[in-house]
């Protein structure tokens, strides 16, 4: 869990709360006793705004990738409803 830190503490505190932001992970400033903001690392910033993964790119890394699938279309008609 992270910590959190009072506004007030944080402003006096702060390069200590950036360290900790990239040893130990996330840090929450509250104002007022309410937790209004997390400050994170820029790695873990990178990593969560970075370039996404196209569709086909995960589908390449599938297990299921050569596996030979067979399917069977339902030729039913469907089914009686009342309007």
């Amino acid at each position: 869990m992270a910590n959190v830190w009072q506004l007030q503490e944080a402003k006096a505190r702060l390069s200590e709360i950036v360290k900790l932001c990239s040893e130990k992970g996330p840090q929450v400033l509250s104002v007022h006793g309410v937790e209004k903001v997390v400050l994170i690392s820029k790695q873990e910033y990178d990593r969560l705004v970075g370039p996404k993964e196209n569709f086909v790119e995960f589908m390449k890394r599938s297990p299921f990738k050569g596996f030979k699938l067979e399917l069977e279309r339902d030729k039913s008609v469907g089914r009686d409803i009342d309007l």
